[in-house]
């Protein structure tokens, strides 16, 4: 999954806390029971850009619909306080996983996703491309104490 940039979270005067230009905003991502935190993009508020790759590990076929709901938790760093909730925006991965288990591979574009701020409206966005590719885990290594067995005798 690459992570782009983020665009003006704050589009309305109205809803612009003081200092939001001078934010240290990172993003925490979900993705089932996994959770990834991007840099912090250190004061530069509003428009931060990160390009970074994170990676989850991915189990096909999953039992509930949401577990390829991809969350995207948009923070601002603190020092001396708990960091601040912006905003957040989900993507669902759930064509992408399948096409991908299919032909190997499957990608999905870096896009503009809408960011609900925590007054519940739209504003801003999050770019954000995923690509899954798919990866068969040997069933011969089996992982013991930290090391791989073999099958060599």
């Amino acid at each position: 999954m690459r992570l782009c940039t983020n665009k003006d979270i704050y589009a309305k005067k109205e809803y612009v806390p003081e200092g939001a230009c001078k934010m240290d905003p990172y993003v925490l991502i979900q993705y089932g029971n996994q959770e990834r935190k991007s840099k912090v993009a250190r004061e530069q508020g509003k428009n931060p850009v990160w390009n970074e790759k994170l990676t989850f590990k991915v189990e096909y076929p999953m039992g509930a619909t949401d577990q390829h709901k991809i969350t995207f938790r948009i923070m601002d760093k603190d020092t001396f306080s708990a960091d601040d909730f912006v905003g957040e925006s989900e993507i669902y991965a759930k064509d992408v996983v399948s096409i991908g288990m299919e032909k190997g591979t499957s990608q999905l574009p870096p896009s503009k996703y809408r960011v609900v701020l925590a007054n519940m409206k739209y504003y801003g966005e999050i770019r954000v491309g995923v690509t899954f590719t798919r990866t068969i885990e040997d069933e011969k290594a089996k992982d013991f104490g930290g090391w791989k067995l073999s099958s060599y005798p």
